[in-house]
């Protein structure tokens, strides 16, 4: 594979922070609020960007649907912005995502199309851009938004951050990274220098040196002596000729009749008759 490892990381964190992005954008908690008047200490509100949800911290019961409930709390400016900017983010994202991924070419050995890379990491960053805006301003207006639910408390009213907001924060700075990763890999890659897609022109001005290896040194030929055959016939030896090759050999000396041990007393069997 050509793909540099600079791509494979942006092209890992976009989609992470895509889907943090997607839950932050769906799930109704923004914000938490607590301790309300005229309903049981144990009764929370969660309010999101689409729609308000009731739960209680004793038990795992959930009411959704509750926006008509509070109408004052969707007329304030920030809702409608986050709702716009969020639901772009998500759309710019896939867009550069699609723009990146031919551009990687990681299912092939080809280097990489290092402008159509880039301009997806711009639209990534983009969208990363998109998601940090309206989390921070909903972060700095979170105390001040109107709404029609009232607290046992209103001088001290309980409002915690909700976990959407953390959410959009960490998935909104990966996108912001993969984008300035996938940009910053086409800087420092461009033209090739660091992959090997096009000639370095330093290399190609440094002059090229080439040793001449001595010829190798033929080895002295060597004369095999012939065999010469006793007969070319194919005809079996004779006795005669065997006997004439065998006196070619020294034979043992015979043993002496009188050194055989006496107390032998060899008998004949029926390989010897």
């Amino acid at each position: 594979m050509r793909t540099p490892g600079i791509i494979i990381f942006g092209l890992v964190l976009a989609p992470c922070g895509w889907i943090l992005d997607l839950t932050s954008t769906v799930a109704p908690n923004w914000r938490t609020l607590a301790n309300l008047a005229g309903q049981s200490s144990d009764t929370v509100l969660n309010q999101g960007i689409w729609d308000i949800c009731k739960s209680f911290t004793t038990s795992s019961s959930v009411t959704c649907n509750l926006r008509s409930t509070d109408n004052v709390y969707f007329s304030n400016q920030i809702i409608p912005v986050a709702q716009g900017m969020m639901v772009a983010s998500l759309i710019v994202t896939l867009i550069g995502l699609a723009v990146v991924t031919p551009g990687a070419r990681c299912w092939r050995d080809r280097p990489p199309r290092w402008p159509l890379t880039s301009f997806g990491g711009v639209l990534i960053f983009c969208s990363g851009v998109l998601t940090i805006i309206p989390i921070a301003w909903y972060t700095h207006v979170l105390p001040s938004l109107n709404t029609t639910t009232t607290f046992s408390n209103p001088q001290s009213p309980s409002i915690t951050v909700g976990y959407c907001i953390v959410l959009g924060y960490i998935g909104g700075i990966m996108e912001v990274l993969a984008g300035v990763v996938l940009f910053v890999g086409v800087c420092r890659c461009c033209g090739g220098k660091n992959r090997g897609e096009k000639p370095n022109s330093a290399a190609l001005a440094r002059p090229t040196t080439t040793t001449t290896r001595p010829a190798p040194r033929p080895y002295p030929r060597v004369n095999v002596p012939s065999v010469s055959t006793r007969s070319s016939s194919s005809a079996p030896y004779s006795r005669r000729s065997l006997d004439d090759d065998l006196d070619d050999f020294p034979r043992a000396k015979a043993r002496d009749k009188g050194s055989v041990n006496p107390s032998f007393n060899a008998r004949p069997y029926d390989a010897d008759l």
